[in-house]
């Protein structure tokens, strides 16, 4: 063999090698998503009561963020936000996603909502630089599941998805709702947080047994402790003496339970040798349910500790939630760091740890958070942000730059509730003006208690005018859908008489 030949033989196989060694040294990661887990229903965010010790433990060897957000107070928006890294709004998702009947029409154009393929995501950026992904749990980003209709979980990027629409059904106990890869499971037994889990770990232990070198993301989607909730006994029993009645012990049991399940992927990281090598974040969609703010919501227990308002709020307690961050020997252990971090930030930190390429013109409003890992500031060029039309408080517009923390109505308070935007309310919507500010410095006043706007009227000007800007430009750039009358839908078939 000519030795020029032989050379460039050597210089492929030590490249191959270094390729190999580059897939192996790139962090893993494990993103954890519970529904509806308020900012105070963890122990080491303050609950009295109830139990997390796999939690804690995330906390004692990570970081632990006291002011993380979601990107939307409510569910299906938070989960689109987290996977593209931008507003979901600029998808065209702005409220929950109702399941849709096929062949039936909505008010709004709900039936319409998905996470459009257009869209770019986190799971289709890290498999591009040859993650493998997979997704387990509750998906809730299109309202016609499992159809050819809309897009799916695997459309999103996803290799392997074991998922619902929305809840557990009939209850986190026995649900009977799951499809996996486009295939319904039927009936299953176990507790849901236990069976998304096992679901994750056995993808996990065959994608390291088929493709050792390929780095992976798993997004474990509980759906504890969102209604209808449903505990193991021998948890609801153990909280008895503690909790007011039977049903706020369920709601006990049922943290304690995904607490559980927890622990079952951690253990499992450690058991596959995977743990230091893989980023873990653990958070919620959104604040804590209204207790029987429906008729079903009758072990809704939650707790946003001391933040104001609850689920469904642009006020701290609807998008403020617990945050922690594991990666051991390279993230801080045992820190409590209180600059902003948000769901949004986990695409562009993510495809920055693994080398993913951004495209250069997607528009993002999350922030590479990089510096946090080791104790540092956190520095974003734009602030954060939430227009949430459907919100129950009348400031349905909110910002959170540094220390502060800014409200607002639109036009006054008289826009009507939108539940989607499409070409009939999008006018008005983009017409509307952002009125009655209120100011609040929550790095000091975790409540918003104290309105300051009057005494600090040059930061009031500065973050109404960044308000301002973002939400015209929100607006104007944001996907809406075609108006479909309700009164459009075909007529129901009439029934034979028997």
């Amino acid at each position: 063999m000519p030795r020029f030949l032989t050379f460039v033989l050597l210089l492929l196989h030590f490249a191959l090698l270094a390729a190999a060694r580059a897939a192996e040294t790139r962090p893993n990661f494990l993103v954890i998503l519970c529904d509806d887990l308020g900012y105070g229903d963890i122990a080491s965010y303050g609950h009295p009561h109830i139990r997390t010790p796999h939690l804690d433990r995330l906390a004692r060897e990570g970081t632990r963020f006291t002011s993380a957000y979601s990107a939307a107070p409510v569910c299906s928006p938070s989960r689109v936000g987290l996977l593209t890294g931008r507003s979901p709004n600029r998808a065209g998702v702005f409220d929950w996603i109702p399941a849709a009947a096929p062949g039936a029409t909505t008010a709004e154009s709900r039936h319409l909502t998905h996470l459009r393929r257009e869209e770019i995501t986190l799971p289709r950026l890290l498999r591009s630089a040859g993650y493998a992904t997979a997704l387990s749990g509750k998906w809730h980003c299109n309202a016609a599941f499992n159809t050819a209709a809309q897009p799916q979980p695997g459309d999103a990027g996803f290799d392997h998805w074991f998922a619902t629409q929305n809840n557990a059904a009939p209850s986190h106990e026995n649900p009977r709702n799951f499809v996996r890869n486009g295939s319904p499971v039927g009936p299953q037994e176990g507790f849901s947080c236990q069976l998304v889990a096992r679901e994750m770990i056995g993808w996990i232990e065959r994608q390291r047994t088929d493709k050792p070198a390929q780095p992976f993301f798993g997004f474990v989607a509980f759906h504890e402790p969102h209604e209808p909730v449903a505990s193991p006994a021998d948890l609801v029993a153990s909280y008895r003496a503690v909790a007011r009645n039977e049903d706020e012990a369920q709601y006990f049991a049922n943290v304690t339970n995904l607490d559980r399940a927890v622990g079952d992927l951690l253990a499992a990281l450690d058991r596959l040798g995977l743990a230091d090598n893989t980023v873990v974040y653990f958070s919620s969609d959104n604040g804590p349910e209204t207790f029987l703010r429906y008729p079903a919501g009758k072990r809704s227990y939650g707790t946003p500790g001391p933040l104001r308002g609850m689920k469904l709020w642009t006020t701290e307690a609807g998008v403020r939630v617990p945050g922690l961050l594991r990666w051991p020997g390279r993230v801080k252990a045992g820190h409590v760091a209180a600059d902003p971090v948000s769901s949004l930030d986990l695409l562009p930190t993510f495809t920055a740890l693994a080398g993913a390429k951004v495209p250069s013109d997607l528009k993002l409003d999350g922030t590479d958070i990089r510096s946090a890992f080791t104790g540092g500031p956190v520095r974003r060029a734009q602030p954060l942000f939430w227009f949430y039309y459907n919100a129950i408080n009348d400031q349905r517009a909110a910002l959170r730059d540094g220390p502060w923390k800014l409200l607002a109505r639109l036009d006054g308070g008289t826009l009507p509730r939108f539940t989607n935007i499409n070409t009939a309310s999008a006018p008005q919507v983009r017409a509307a003006k952002l009125t009655d500010f209120s100011l609040y410095r929550v790095s000091d006043d975790i409540g918003e208690a104290r309105d300051v706007s009057a005494t600090e009227p040059a930061k009031l000007r500065e973050l109404s005018a960044k308000m301002e800007t973002l939400y015209r430009e929100v607006a104007t750039t944001m996907h809406v859908w075609p108006d479909v009358p309700v009164s459009a839908a075909p007529a129901a078939p009439k029934k034979k008489k028997q």
